[in-house]
């Protein structure tokens, strides 16, 4: 079956001259997706034209007559651009005519939509964003990485249940491990809510590890870091910053002089073996996670490289059937809670 994906065509510090040259690319690489452009027609038509390409069978174009600027709030977003490119594309998604939304814009604003359009699915109190990062061995993957900055356990359980079930489907692993980020690995660790969450996801059906520190996500200790919006941004953004300072030390000392010019010359196969590795455009692309639709969130600054990324990221989801996973998923630990309640009252 194809598979229909929903571009938010003018989202992004870049737009058109971004997404539609990263969604022509998929479309070549990838004969059983179709994908539908929205946002302003003439501007996609321009695009298209500069590329040598025109709409199709595969190819369509939605328009919108609005954009959400990427310093807009998300309430304005919501309240004043109904008719924007992004809430157009997220509601096709709701609409059945597209299997997944991917978008570059206003990460507040992209997801106040999907949860205004969407709705969350049965069991879930708050959308999540999930993410991965290099380790290692291969990649971790981690959430929440900034949508909601103060969480419960009961919170956390679910982020746990719908990560280990994008990593199963993603992945192919039928047991992915589950790791809760804390500062130590002893249970007495942490503050309560932790504490509390480690209790949960060992009452649960899931593969849980443990508590796992800061180092585990990049020795990938476990296929899947639990935390709050606010530890998992601020451990992505750290990294980033990490990786771009590695680069830019690389760089200045590879440039001192004429040797270490020379000797850079001679490296040049293992720096691009290196910077392949830890190239933050081959893991571009957040899923939204709990909604009733599939919606990943590109970087704002990414290339067409890096934007195809995410468009692949949520065909792999839709393929895999992450949603109806995610469901069952719940459905087998609220069965769970419930014989539990039963039995200690």
């Amino acid at each position: 079956m194809d598979i229909t994906v929903a571009i938010d065509a003018m989202g992004g510090d870049h737009g058109p001259r971004v997404t539609i040259p990263a969604a022509l690319d998929l479309l070549k690489l990838d004969s059983k997706i179709k994908i539908i452009l929205v946002g302003l027609t003439d501007a996609i038509e321009a695009e298209l034209s500069a590329n040598k390409a025109q709409v199709g069978s595969r190819l369509s174009i939605h328009h919108a007559s609005e954009l959400v600027l990427m310093d807009e709030s998300p309430q304005s977003a919501l309240k004043n651009k109904k008719d924007s490119s992004m809430r157009v594309a997220i509601n096709l998604v709701k609409s059945g005519d597209a299997s997944a939304c991917v978008s570059a814009g206003n990460t507040g604003a992209l997801m106040a939509t999907a949860r205004f359009v969407l709705k969350t699915l049965p069991g879930i109190d708050r959308p999540a964003i999930a993410g991965i990062l290099p380790n290692q061995h291969g990649i971790t993957y981690m959430m929440d990485l900034g949508a909601n900055a103060d969480c419960t356990p009961e919170h956390l359980l679910q982020f746990a249940i719908m990560g280990s079930v994008l990593v199963s489907c993603v992945e192919q692993k039928a047991h992915p491990t589950v790791g809760l980020l804390n500062i130590g690995s002893e249970d007495i660790k942490g503050n309560e809510v932790v504490k509390r969450t480690s209790e949960l996801l060992k009452e649960s059906h899931l593969n849980f590890y443990g508590n796992v520190e800061g180092d585990d996500i990049y020795k990938g200790t476990t296929d899947l870091v639990v935390c709050d919006g606010f530890v998992g941004n601020v451990a992505l953004k750290t990294s980033e910053g990490l990786a771009h300072l590695m680069g830019g030390f690389l760089k200045e000392e590879f440039k001192r002089n004429l040797l270490t010019k020379l000797m850079a010359l001679i490296s040049i196969p293992v720096l691009k073996a290196f910077k392949r590795r830890l190239d933050p455009r081959c893991y571009n692309g957040a899923s939204f996670l709990g909604l009733r639709g599939i919606v990943v969130k590109s970087h704002g600054g990414a290339d067409a490289f890096s934007f195809r990324h995410a468009i692949a990221k949520a065909v792999e989801e839709s393929r895999s059937g992450v949603l109806a996973r995610i469901t069952q998923q719940l459905e087998i630990e609220q069965i769970q809670v419930n014989s539990s309640n039963t039995i200690s009252d």
